[in-house]
């Protein structure tokens, strides 16, 4: 199947970019360059009309939506996690939701349906429980987990946790990449058949998908950050 670049693609990097550099920014970067945009201008201009004696809408929906965020991780990394964990969660959530919404839209291209982008963000996931497991129980207490509850058993304990915790970078990254994938191209199919019949109910279903898929992401970095800093004694 042809790929179809971005509306955006062409003008970036022949105005911009190619000129000065000599080569092409990838589509998906451009995407995800306009995903921070968008989120840089909306939230802070959005955040100067909050107002605590009189909320509008928009401040309804977003404190909901961090008070969500809030109850989940002290629910599934402790007490404290709320406030300790938010940003980089609020964060996951709120670039991985942006980026499956573009794929609504003709003209843009979702970033999370480049597996570039969706195994960035799996890096980073790992990367950022891990730091924190360390930064808790201390760098030879995190690694002791990995040799199990016997010292007999850690040759074989050691390879194998090994294994399963760099298979959660591919496990985050192809999920949400098929899943985005998937979903994008699908529509697009479809929309090309019947473009009078199928827009609204795959925008619906287009949605539904963005917000699971974030949903998802967002649950098992939760959990893989609640099991790096949990004091277990073996």
């Amino acid at each position: 199947m042809e790929h179809h670049h971005s509306v955006l693609y062409e003008p970036f990097n022949k105005y911009i970019w190619r000129h000065a550099f000599g080569f092409d920014v990838p589509d998906h970067v451009i995407m995800a360059l306009l995903v921070l945009l968008i989120s840089s201008i909306v939230f802070p201009l959005a955040a100067k009309s909050f107002s605590k004696d009189n909320p509008g809408r928009f401040q309804h929906f977003l404190e909901m939506i961090v008070g969500g965020l809030k109850s989940l991780l002290e629910d599934i990394i402790g007490h404290g996690a709320g406030s300790k964990y938010l940003y980089i969660i609020g964060g996951f959530a709120v670039f991985i939701f942006m980026s499956n919404i573009f794929g609504l839209f003709y003209f843009l291209q979702p970033p999370t349906g480049n597996p570039n982008t969706t195994f960035g963000l799996a890096l980073c996931s790992f990367l950022y429980y891990n730091f924190q497991g360390i930064k808790t129980q201390g760098l030879l207490h995190y690694l002791k987990h990995f040799a199990g509850p016997m010292p007999l058993l850690a040759p074989l304990m050691i390879p194998i946790e090994i294994i399963g915790h760099l298979a959660r970078i591919l496990s985050l990254g192809m999920r949400l990449f098929g899943n985005i994938f998937g979903e994008h191209t699908a529509t697009g199919i479809f929309v090309g058949m019947m473009p009078l019949l199928l827009p609204w109910p795959m925008m619906g279903l287009g949605i539904f998908g963005a917000f699971l898929q974030t949903f998802v992401f967002i649950m098992l970095t939760m959990v893989y950050i609640g099991g790096a800093v949990a004091a277990e004694e073996h």
